[in-house]
Formats: structure tokens, C-alpha cells, sequence
């Protein structure tokens, strides 16, 4: 599985939106700076995902995150691929028995799929909405990771990249 967290939150950036010719959309944009991390993991071979919400990007957050992943899976074995965030340090984290961690390379987030997951929520669940309240962004939040969670050929479909299903492919025969 590949990991990664994202922050949401009430800063909103407007993005292109379909409008009838000769009318301007008008869209709401604010920066209030109150944020909420999605915690996400994603197995590109099969689609299935496992996401939290939780408050903070801290290595405790990290290891609550992990140990649920691990109560998802427990009768599996989880090679649990993430970034060097300084909250993934092994010395800081406690990693659950059915689990294995490796780091990828340094500043390279193009090789870590589940950074497709996140573009996809912001352009699917989260295109020019300004919320009244941080419980307004995570319920949004909720609708997105519940969806996600629930359609793996989505996940599958945006995290599949041909080099990472081939190696594990190859890695099960």
C-alpha cells in the first residue's frame, strides 16, 4: 500500500467551472485558516483503500492512522510505501506487527500514487466551495473518503500506474 495525508480546510482556491455563454460565474473564495488532515492509503493493485480523519499531521496522528490500516487488513501482511515527512520517522512511530514501512526517495512526490487520490477529491468533492465551518469541510471530506473506500475500480483507476501494478504483479506469482 502507498500512504500519504492532505490537508483540507476552510482556504479555498477557485478553479475553471462550465457556465452558459455570455454569463461569469461568481464564485466564493475566503481564507480562513482552520485545516484537517485526511490520512490515506491505497493499494494500486487491487483498489482498496483505507482513510481517517484526523486533526493533526503528527507522528502520533501517523501511528493511529497505521494501526488502523492494520486492523483493516489484520489477516495481511502490508508493505506500507510513504514520503519522508519528519512524522514517518520509524523512530517516532510505532509500526503494527502485519506491517512493513518503506520511505521513498526524497522530493519525489510523483512516484507515490495516493497524491492522484487527493487531486481527485479537490477537483470531484471540493471545486469552489467556501464552508461555514470546519465541520461543513470534514463532512465533505467524510463523503469523498466514504466514496473513494467504497469503489475501489475508482481508486485502482487513478492509482494504477503500469510500473507499480507490473512489479506486483510480477512479486505474487
Amino acid at each position: 500500500m502507498f500512504q500519504d495525508e492532505s490537508r483540507f480546510g476552510r482556504i479555498n482556491e477557485p478553479t475553471a467551472c462550465w457556465a452558459p455563454a455570455g454569463i461569469r460565474p461568481v464564485v466564493g473564495h475566503q481564507l480562513i485558516r482552520e485545516y484537517t488532515y485526511a490520512y490515506g492509503a491505497v493499494s494500486p493493485l487491487d483498489g482498496q483503500s483505507v482513510f481517517l480523519i484526523l486533526p493533526v499531521m503528527t507522528a502520533e496522528a501517523m501511528t493511529i492512522f497505521l494501526a488502523e490500516v492494520a486492523r483493516r487488513h489484520k489477516h495481511e501482511y502490508i508493505l506500507m510505501i510513504y514520503d519522508g515527512a519528519p512524522c514517518h520517522s520509524e523512530m517516532a512511530l510505532s509500526i503494527p506487527d502485519n506491517m512493513t514501512t518503506e520511505t521513498l526517495p526524497a522530493h519525489c512526490p510523483e512516484l507515490n500514487p495516493t497524491e492522484h487520490i487527493w487531486d481527485e477529491v479537490r477537483e470531484k468533492f471540493f471545486p469552489n466551495l467556501v464552508f461555514d465551518s470546519m465541520t461543513a469541510v470534514e463532512r465533505k471530506l467524510i463523503e469523498a473518503i466514504l466514496f473513494l473506500e467504497r469503489s475501489p475500480k475508482v481508486v485502482q483507476s487513478i492509482t494504477g500506474f503500469k510500473w507499480i501494478v507490473d512489479v506486483l504483479r510480477r512479486s505474487n506469482r
